[in-house]
């Protein structure tokens, strides 16, 4: 089967090449014609040499996971299905604004972490994606959506923010992430691309060491007791631990500040008395928090809480001088709001296996 290149980061490619007697500057070429312009076709690749051109055609390829379907929001947001193989479809979300264009992109096919009030993680866990398939969503998007006036791409902000938990695929997820940084690539500032996690801490540790990026993380409760059940990995790392961790991270990190996620669940973690505990559990952590209205999904116990709740709740953070923001709810009548990427995902099996894999947990 041909290389996939996406599947290779800068430093794969270069190795890759070398096997095949070429120079390693040959890597920054193809890097930037297959991401910067955006070309799949070796052919067409101009400067690169006619006799690697020729090779590459024979033992490579440039592909992207096919498209099932695209959808497009009253509000502009735009979802895109694709196809991950086995009967399996992640989803990537292109969220436009005034002064950016954000894509949220998944890391796997479903989710092991069954937070509760997810319905991602209610769809069970089939497996990992590829950097290809990660990669590939960003690629794709700005297939889709093109250049500016300016020759830039659309997209100027990713977040790992879709299907899945980025640092339990932790190995691909660096390796995308390396390929959305580097000059010859997309050139993303560090700043502009963001992981979301549920709170791995020895992953975020690495993350630190390896691929600093900005990092928001999933907070929604104030105490341990609430945090056990609506985020389960929670009884594994809890609060203590987890906030240690973001402190760590901040050493390296290219903001100077954690994002925290707070889902605003009705009668369940937005209550003034809770907004005052929260503030003194993050005392010690320079942080900023994204207050992020419940989606409703069938089945789901939970309800939206009501505005007054959440702007007391806001009040209560900022009153502490803590910057704090709601969300607005982008793509709803496409289920591309936050927690609905449920994509579809039929083996629900394999959760416990990935959470006692032991790679980064």
């Amino acid at each position: 089967m041909p290389q996939n290149l996406l599947d290779l980061d800068a430093h794969a490619l270069t190795a890759y090449l070398t096997e095949m007697g070429e120079k390693p500057f040959r890597a920054k070429q193809l890097l930037r014609w297959i991401y910067q312009v955006g070309e799949p076709d070796f052919a067409a690749m101009t400067d690169i040499a006619a006799t690697l051109r020729e090779k590459l055609s024979h033992c490579a390829s440039i592909v992207v996971s096919d498209i099932l379907r695209e959808e497009l929001s009253d509000d502009g947001t735009r979802k895109w299905l694709l196809n991950v193989g086995t009967g399996n479809a992640v989803e990537a979300v292109y969220i436009p604004e005034s002064t950016r264009g954000t894509l949220c992109i998944s890391s796997q096919a479903g989710c092991a972490l069954d937070c509760s009030f997810c319905s991602t993680g209610k769809q069970g866990f089939n497996r990992n994606l590829s950097v290809a398939e990660i990669i590939g969503q960003l690629w794709w998007a700005n297939h889709q959506l093109g250049k500016n006036a300016e020759g830039n791409w659309a997209i100027s902000n990713v977040v790992m923010m879709g299907m899945g938990e980025p640092l339990l695929n932790f190995s691909n997820t660096v390796s995308a992430l390396r390929l959305m940084l580097d000059d010859q690539a997309y050139g993303l500032s560090r700043r502009r691309v963001t992981v979301s996690t549920s709170g791995i801490v020895p992953a975020m540790d690495r993350l630190r060491e390896e691929c600093p990026v900005a990092l928001a993380v999933s907070l929604h409760a104030p105490n341990d007791a609430l945090r056990d059940k609506l985020v389960p990995i929670n009884q594994k790392y809890p609060l203590k631990e987890l906030l240690a961790a973001c402190r760590r991270y901040l050493e390296r990190a290219p903001r100077d500040f954690i994002t925290f996620e707070y889902v605003m669940l009705d009668g369940v973690n937005d209550s003034v008395q809770q907004a005052h505990e929260l503030v003194r559990r993050v005392a010690d952590v320079p942080c900023k928090f994204n207050l992020i209205p419940f989606n409703p999904f069938p089945q789901t116990p939970y309800l939206r809480s009501r505005p007054d709740a959440i702007a007391r709740f806001r009040d209560v953070l900022m009153q502490a001088d803590i910057v704090t923001t709601t969300r607005k709810t982008r793509g709803d009548d496409i289920a591309a709001a936050c927690g609905q990427l449920a994509g579809q995902v039929l083996d629900k099996t394999k959760r416990s296996r990935l959470l006692h894999s032991g790679e980064v947990v």
